[in-house]
């Protein structure tokens, strides 16, 4: 199971990368004309009709010449669509962006056909191709065509919309909601509950400043029943850890056999200078925080998409609330202690900024009352906790911002204070 998330892990910054997809879509394209070699010798060769080497050759340059100049305009798009996303909205949701399926799919189609023309037209000035091989690639080129203007239509759908804040949002909702689904599954990434006492055992250094990216867990494990010791993680993925902190705390059963176990498990952390949000469900809270705090800027006063952050936020906490934590009677992991996700921190990083940024505007204040109401009526004592002391500070702080008695007399009744 560890394999298989570290495999995604890897996968999702390969997806992160602009050159990855077309790339692969190159070398199939490559892969195609040679394999149309193969027929030549085949016994397909009596049954397909033939085909001038003219018509081919026509095709083929009428391909590559538009597809150079698809290619050309699919990245200028692009590029203006990533840049409306970091200054709409804010550059933590860069790389969910960067993750788009249709945009990234369409790019590959164009330079893939691009690349499939210039190579198989020149095999077909070259004449490596007998007659069958000049219908294989024609009936080729053919349905490239056909995938290239269906990815196009999709494409101009998608491209028009990816860079506003309706679909970023949407976006960030739905990779939050797929890493609270893993977390919920394993609460404890897969090890067992840290002890309230503290744990005797010696630190082990972080190696360099960075965000903690991931964890292999099951590999601390392999490693902690080879050497016979006990760990307990010092962070969560997601801190910024610096030169000092703790990585984790180890104490051994026996003595150690090498002094280079620190290295060893510390090679078991994915350190980076970026956020990601692979095991870390707080991260998009941290960007959804941040879209409302831009859009309560005075330069841009939305206070619309502060109110719609904030109804995703509730809906992304109810369904937290909702889902059953899967526990397991034995953890996996034994010998890893994980502490667990704060709810604190959780409420912190969604509803800090925008109670501190929207505490004078009205609609603001009264939506946030009411969703940290909503929260705070739940069966669940760590979250109503978190939600009533966030709504006594946004309800302070609306207290000293807003000048009407009006206004700040429905933020009261939003509280429930007044009726």
């Amino acid at each position: 199971m560890d394999s298989g998330k570290r495999l995604i892990f890897r996968l999702n910054r390969l997806r992160e990368r602009l050159w990855f997809r077309p790339l692969l879509f190159s070398v199939l394209s490559v892969i195609s004309v040679f394999a149309a070699r193969i027929i030549d010798g085949s016994e397909l060769s009596a049954l397909l009709p033939s085909i001038s080497r003219a018509t081919v050759e026509t095709l083929l340059s009428i391909l590559a010449a538009s597809m150079l100049v698809i290619a050309t305009f699919a990245v200028g798009s692009m590029v203006a669509a990533y840049t409306s996303a970091s200054s709409n909205g804010t550059p933590r949701a860069f790389g969910l962006v960067l993750r788009d399926d249709v945009s990234q799919i369409a790019h590959s189609a164009f330079v893939g056909s691009f690349i499939f023309s210039v190579v198989a037209r020149v095999a077909v000035e070259e004449g490596y191709f007998e007659p069958t091989g000049y219908f294989t690639i024609f009936a080729v080129a053919m349905c490239v065509f056909a995938i290239v203007i269906l990815v196009f239509v999709r494409w101009v759908d998608r491209i028009a919309r990816l860079g506003l804040l309706g679909p970023i949002i949407d976006k960030t909702e739905r990779a939050t909601m797929l890493m609270l689904q893993d977390r919920l599954r394993a609460p404890l990434l897969g090890g067992k509950p840290a002890g309230a006492e503290p744990f005797k055992g010696q630190a082990v250094p972080v190696p360099s400043p960075g965000h903690l990216q991931e964890i292999h867990v099951r590999k601390l494990q392999s490693w902690a029943e080879e050497a016979n010791a006990r760990l307990r993680l010092a962070a969560l993925p997601g801190d910024f850890l610096m030169p000092g902190d703790p990585l984790a705390w180890v104490a051994f059963d026996s003595p150690p056999d090498s002094e280079d176990w620190p290295e060893a498990v510390s090679g078991c952390f994915t350190l980076g200078p970026d956020r990601v949000f692979d095991q870390d469900p707080r991260f998009g809270f941290v960007v959804l925080s941040e879209i409302a705090v831009r859009a309560l800027s005075p330069g841009i006063n939305d206070p619309g998409t502060a109110n719609k952050v904030i109804q995703t936020m509730i809906r992304l906490l109810h369904f937290w609330y909702r889902q059953p934590v899967e526990h397991t009677a034995e953890s996996a992991c034994d010998r890893i202690e994980v502490p667990e996700l704060s709810m604190r921190g959780v409420f912190n990083d969604a509803f800090t900024a925008i109670g501190r940024d929207g505490a004078g505007m009205v609609e603001v204040a009264v939506t946030l009352q009411r969703a940290l109401a909503s929260l705070a009526g739940l069966d669940n004592r760590a979250m109503a906790e978190a939600a009533d002391d966030h709504a006594r500070m946004a309800l302070a702080r609306a207290e000293k911002a807003l000048v009407m008695a009006e206004d700040l007399a429905a933020v009261r009744r939003a509280a429930g204070i007044e009726r």
